[in-house]
């Protein structure tokens, strides 16, 4: 559907709606972008597309549920795909080497270190491994990352283990 069809449907209020609710929630898409793109022109695409798919997808949002459970979904299926196409182009699909300076500005290099081992065993995960990590790390519940992901909650758990003893192996073996 072309963009202008699309806007002409929607109402000044839900282009409103649509527009605090994505400023409010806009950590979200900056999250998944940085996890799953690697160079800064390939973060802001991949933003973009996700922004782009949200607003597609904004008519057919129910507002008795979660904005940000329905914005995750949808930009973490925007940003797998994104990663499946860039291994097939040949591009890197996890992007925290960039940002490694400014989140460990103020640490001791020891600790700068472990930083950067961790990035590393995060980039060696699959993109659904992946998209686990950031909403657990978010802090959701194990329902909530069920609903996202569209996996069980006893498979969150199983897979939070799984991952969590993964993770160890690989910063203990590094």
């Amino acid at each position: 559907m072309a963009a202008h069809a699309h806007m002409a449907r929607l109402t000044d209020a839900s282009k409103d709606a649509f527009h605090a609710l994505l400023d409010r929630h806009r950590k979200i898409v900056l999250k998944v972008a940085s996890t799953y793109a690697r160079e800064p022109a390939d973060r802001a695409d991949l933003a973009q597309d996700i922004v782009t798919q949200c607003w597609r997808a904004f008519p057919s949002y129910d507002e008795t549920r979660s904005f940000s459970t329905w914005m995750y979904r949808i930009a973490l299926n925007v940003a797998i795909s994104f990663a499946r196409g860039s291994e097939q182009r040949h591009r890197h699909a996890v992007a925290f080497d960039d940002s490694l300076h400014a989140i460990a500005t103020g640490s001791d290099p020891e600790s700068d270190e472990r930083v950067r081992m961790l990035y590393r065993c995060i980039d060696a995960l699959d993109p659904l491994n992946r998209a686990l990590l950031i909403l657990y790390l978010d802090e959701r519940s194990q329902r909530e990352i069920a609903d996202i992901l569209g996996i069980t909650e006893t498979n969150v758990a199983t897979k939070i283990g799984r991952l969590k003893e993964r993770l160890r192996n690989d910063m203990s073996e590094a």
